[in-house]
């Protein structure tokens, strides 16, 4: 006779099938009626809507979105497949958005189908798929990206709304600087006789200074009998100058948001102390400090751990060899890398004080940071040596977050871009609170993004003789919702106010 734990083995081993598939949205047909709702029960499988699941951690707590944004643009690929075949694509606006990059998860996807149903389709997390009645452009105009069917860049600028470039700009203007020649877009505007889209992609393309092109449409719809009035769709000039060369979506998008959210954060932070600590008083500080900052920095990241053991595992006197079986194991590793990290993040900070350029410093040991900070993981065994070796490689999600941090293959072109932000930023808050922010952002680690954005931040914030600042637990849900706010709306205010208030009360 079977034990209960059998019958739940046999109703994973149908699930691990499903995911070794690739499928993300299970449909009832998929496995019977007692493998789901045993994997119901045992907390495996979610409903999302009647008829279709998907895979859910036991653990994680009733209400978290987690499973359901990782799960996202699987479970809607997945979704629309079944009920389209490949007759559909996403909207030309949203197709611009992937284009340029940005992956988060939309509160409503919108969705061309020749057979849609023109109403919205409600999921999970106030999320939905508004699937709208419309032919697809040519196949030819059509991609597929992440198994998501998307309007191809020419075909999407051409279709999008003249309001997206008002609403979107940063999208808007990424998408067009990936545009490297006229020829890329002028055949579609021929073909269709666009000539008012062509007045407004000249201006668009002017607006971010490709001139050239911009002369090209312009130039080849006259000559081909169209009257055409250029018009920039933009409300202002951008605040970069794009290169001729064309960069990664993901590396303009932030140059952009640089540059958007400088002034805002210059507005609402103190300015910098007229009168500066000595370098051996500022490093007393830092040192009294550790208890505090490594406790609140380490319970952020959900350890949970007491100033009494991270003294005991700072003194020595804490033995990995003899507290396997210790509940207090894994935060007791994290602890002791968190202590290592710090003596790093010293050495890098002394540095620093002596007038080296922070910016510099930061990129060249940010990596020691990172090893120290999971070397007593690896010597452990629970984690490999080379999971130490370089950025990720793989995608990431962030606990009950709609941000999806950039795909891993762009965080290779995005890590020297940022340090170039950093070291071309003259201003020691601009640098501590993007700075912070735009690692996150990135998140170019699997773990340990937290702690490493914390030790840069404050880094910056000593470059300006800001003190010391630790982001106390207490504090946690508005340092999240900020940091949420920034990542998904480019908001930076709230952040920034965060951060300000936490340095004048240090």
């Amino acid at each position: 006779m079977s034990t209960l734990q059998d019958k739940l083995a046999e109703s994973l081993a149908v699930l691990k099938e499903l995911q070794d598939e690739g499928i993300v949205a299970i449909r009832t047909k998929n496995m019977t009626r007692t493998h789901r709702e045993r994997l119901v029960k045992n907390g495996f499988i979610k409903e999302v809507m009647k008829g279709w699941y998907i895979p859910v951690r036991p653990e994680e707590p009733t209400g978290e979105s987690t499973a359901w944004y990782a799960s996202f643009w699987g479970f809607c690929s997945d979704y629309l497949k079944s009920r389209f075949g490949n007759q559909w694509c996403l909207s030309p606006e949203q197709s611009l958005s992937i284009h340029s990059g940005n992956w988060n998860v939309p509160n409503q996807l919108f969705v061309r189908a020749p057979k849609g149903g023109n109403k919205p389709m409600s999921l999970l997390h106030e999320t939905s798929i508004m699937d709208v009645r419309l032919n697809l452009p040519d196949r030819n105009d059509i991609e597929i990206k992440e198994d998501i069917r998307i309007m191809s860049l020419a075909a999407a600028l051409i279709s999008c709304a003249s309001a997206y470039y008002s609403n979107n700009a940063v999208e808007a203007r990424v998408a067009l600087s990936m545009i490297s020649d006229a020829s890329e877009i002028l055949h579609k505007l021929l073909e269709g006789g666009h000539s008012t889209v062509a007045g407004r992609l000249a201006g668009a393309f002017r607006n971010i200074g490709k001139n050239v092109i911009a002369d090209n449409i312009i130039e080849a719809m006259r000559a081909a009998g169209y009257n055409l009035t250029e018009n920039d769709p933009f409300k202002e000039k951008p605040a970069i100058i794009f290169s001729e060369r064309e960069l990664s979506p993901y590396v303009n998008r932030i140059r952009m948001h640089w540059a958007d959210m400088r002034g805002i954060v210059l507005k609402n932070f103190p300015q910098v102390p007229l009168v500066r600590q000595k370098t051996d008083e500022y490093l007393k500080h830092v040192d009294e400090i550790y208890l505090t900052d490594a406790y609140h920095s380490l319970s952020i990241e959900g350890y949970r751990v007491s100033e009494e053991l991270i003294e005991r595992v700072r003194s020595g006197s804490w033995d990995p060899e003899t507290s396997r079986k210790d509940k207090e194991y894994a935060d007791a590793l994290a602890a002791r890398g968190y202590w290592q990290a710090f003596q790093a993040v010293k050495k890098s900070l002394i540095k620093i004080l002596n007038k080296t350029s922070p910016g510099e410093v930061v990129s060249n040991d940010h990596s020691i940071w990172y090893r120290e900070l999971f070397a007593p993981s690896v010597g452990a065994g629970l984690i490999g040596a080379s999971d130490l070796a370089g950025y990720r490689n793989k995608p990431v999600f962030i606990r009950k977050s709609m941000h999806v941090p950039p795909r891993h293959e762009a965080v290779r072109d995005l890590m020297p871009a940022f340090f170039s932000f950093l070291k071309d930023e003259e201003n020691p808050a601009v640098k501590a609170v993007l700075g912070h922010f735009f690692f996150v952002y990135i998140h170019p680690y699997v773990d340990g993004n937290g702690r490493m954005g914390r030790f840069l931040m404050n880094l910056m914030l000593a470059s300006g003789g800001y003190p010391w600042t630790v982001i106390p637990l207490e504090t946690r849900n508005d340092y999240m919702a900020t940091l949420e706010e920034a990542s998904v709306r480019k908001n930076i205010a709230p952040f920034s106010r965060f951060l300000a208030d936490l340095v004048q009360k240090g």
